[in-house]
């Protein structure tokens, strides 16, 4: 797979899954089910309701033997309690916490970097991807209980790609474990466990050489910084019908606005499917003042109301000849496409497209608020000013950060 296309063949089964209600169920399925190896990565790992049950099917699994890996971002998920933690050590599940804050926490912009993709391989056969934490659907760590809930998708997936997923999140796990070595300075087991980690990333690499009709895209901050904003833009560049992308964090940049603006201007229809709910100050603000020469070149923005929209998803040209569809964890924002660890599944693939297009679109018309292009001009003067103090704030992170987005 190079940075800006992957190639795809026939040996994959992907199957859409629609929130927590969805994936958790599948998930608690395969984990129980697994024999040797289940491997976990999640943004937050919250054990409220629904999401107690998905720490009970890792507990039950590394309790017959099966290797548990599960790391968390120091961030999302903080230490988890204390009751939670020693649940799951005690059960044998290998659990490792991925960018602690220290005393000084987001003060330091390197702490800026942090895991957000979603990724569970069990068995090296089976893997979910997406944007769902493990988070009950009704839950929110800041808002409590939700009246509606989240909107949000993952995959279920087999096939070539599950080997590149694995891969990749072994690396991960073993340089965690370098650094860990090199601070309690076990040097020559640090350099080891660097080699073991150069090794699975060569052989991801390897992996995601092969033809596919389904690709993981990966992005980090050393060899893969931009792969799923140009895969966005290459997309979205070859539509010829219909864009449809539902994004909860959506501030992209100048080349990701354009591809949008002459996608519209060339009679494509480009609707946009984002967060009406307010959610964060920064997110939510700073995303609208590039609104204006969306809704100028005539796309259609539609804000989500009923609850928090969470999802990081895309369908282009669903009945067309060349469907493309992707699903994965990944916000069109610099924080996302700049400094986190994201995973995306891109699949290429008529049903799976339509079944994804045939979701959003009913979400658009059933619990979507149409954005006026006039209202959104004559906006009150205090919402303006809120709007660019987020923008600016968040240029500010960026030049903080080195970054030019």
């Amino acid at each position: 797979m190079t940075a800006l296309r992957a190639a795809f063949a026939n040996d994959h089964r992907v199957r859409l899954l629609q929130g927590a209600g969805e994936l958790f169920p599948a998930l608690i399925e395969a984990m129980d089910a697994a024999l040797a190896d289940i491997q976990f990565e999640t943004y937050i790992f919250d054990c409220t309701g629904a999401g107690a049950s998905v720490a009970e099917a890792l507990m039950r699994a590394a309790r017959r033997g099966v290797r548990t890996q599960l790391v968390v971002d120091g961030v999302g998920t903080g230490p988890l309690p204390p009751e939670w933690a020693a649940r799951l050590r005690g059960a044998g599940v290998h659990l490792r916490v991925y960018s602690p804050l220290g005393p000084l926490g987001l003060l330091l912009p390197q702490r800026w970097r942090r895991l957000h993709r979603k990724l569970c391989v069990v068995d090296g056969r089976l893997l979910f991807c997406g944007g769902i934490n493990v988070l009950d659907d009704f839950h929110d760590p800041n808002y409590g209980v939700l009246a509606a809930p989240r909107f949000d998708f993952a995959v279920q997936a087999t096939g070539s790609l599950v080997t590149a997923a694995s891969e990749t999140m072994e690396q991960l796990w073993w340089r965690m474990q370098a650094v860990r070595d090199a601070r309690q300075r076990r040097l020559p087991q640090a350099l080891q466990d660097l080699r073991a980690a150069s090794a699975a990333r060569d052989a991801a690499e390897a992996a995601c050489a092969g033809a596919m009709r389904a690709a993981l895209v990966l992005r980090d901050n050393v060899r893969n910084r931009s792969r799923i904003e140009k895969a966005y833009r290459r997309a979205i560049g070859a539509a010829r019908h219909e864009v449809i992308i539902a994004n909860a964090y959506f501030l992209p940049g100048g080349k990701l606005r354009r591809a949008l603006v002459m996608a519209a201007r060339r009679g494509v229809r480009v609707r946009l499917l984002l967060q009406g709910k307010y959610e964060y100050f920064m997110q939510y603000h700073a995303a609208r003042p590039v609104y204006g020469a969306l809704l100028e070149a005539g796309v259609e923005i539609y804000e989500y109301a009923p609850s928090f929209l969470h999802a990081k998803v895309a369908v282009i040209d669903a009945h067309g000849e060349r469907p493309w569809a992707t699903v994965g964890s990944s916000n069109l924002d610099p924080l996302s496409l700049l400094l986190a660890r994201e995973a995306n599944v891109v699949v290429e693939d008529a049903a799976f497209a339509q079944d994804l297009r045939q979701r959003l679109v009913h979400a658009m018309q059933n619990a979507g608020q149409r954005m006026d292009p006039a209202r959104y001009a004559g906006r009150p003067l205090r919402q303006r000013v809120l709007d660019r103090i987020a923008f600016g704030l968040m240029r500010l992170a960026l030049w903080v950060t080195g970054k030019q987005y």
